[in-house]
């Protein structure tokens, strides 16, 4: 059955896997279902924080370190119902789907072949792997640099060959700023692009009289 015509087009939140180095989309992770919550938390990097001296209470040391959790699902139900069209979804359920979440926590095993190969080799400091950077993208204004801090999955049903066929993915997630990355890295920019669109929005809302808090002027 096909969609009502007049029905908006909606756009899904995900992740997309990037080489830092030269920009190139090495895969684009869409979420089946957008949740309908999203838990930011900032915690302020205030000088007064750590103790620092009372004239620098209005001091920043840098960007909030922000966190976004998020709870999604993942449903085979419908791709079953035409087996034709989704073979892999027919063969092994949603286990492409969850790998492809594991796996953005996971070293690569080319990675782990040649560190063991180094340390047979007799090789005393293995520098450790580094992943592709993650973006966070949750619509066009928000495109965020992120490292997953927490990956929890809970499957729900199975299919007759114990394959999961429907699951709870909960995620956490880091935004990585200027202060978490060396300068000149690609996540350093796209940090800086996603608070310059958020100071532009800033801008935007609208401008408060002091009225509206029952005051006329500052005491």
């Amino acid at each position: 059955m096909s969609a009502f015509p007049g029905t908006p087009r909606i756009l899904k939140g995900g992740l997309v896997l990037i080489d830092p180095d030269s920009s190139a989309v090495l895969r684009v992770i869409a979420l089946q279902y957008n949740p309908d919550t999203l838990t930011r938390s900032l915690q302020v990097q205030g000088v007064s924080a750590d103790g620092g001296d009372r004239s620098e209470v209005l001091r920043l040391k840098g960007p909030p370190v922000e966190t976004i959790k998020l709870e999604a699902e993942i449903d085979a139900t419908d791709q079953l119902e035409f087996p034709d069209q989704n073979a892999v979804t027919t063969q092994s359920g949603i286990f492409a789907q969850l790998a492809a979440l594991e796996t953005l926590i996971y070293p690569t095993t080319a990675q782990l072949n040649a560190n063991d190969a180094l340390a047979q080799m007799g090789t005393l400091e293995i520098i450790p792997m580094e992943t592709p950077l993650a973006l966070f993208v949750w619509s066009q204004t928000r495109i965020v640099p992120v490292r997953v801090t927490e990956l929890s999955i809970t499957e729900e049903a199975f299919d007759i060959e114990l394959n999961p066929i429907r699951a709870k993915v909960s995620l956490g997630l880091r935004v990585l700023s200027v202060n978490d990355v060396p300068t000149g890295h690609k996540a350093a920019s796209l940090f800086m692009g996603y608070l310059q669109r958020k100071e532009q929005l800033a801008g935007t809302a609208p401008a408060m009289p002091l009225s509206a808090l029952g005051m006329t002027g500052v005491p």
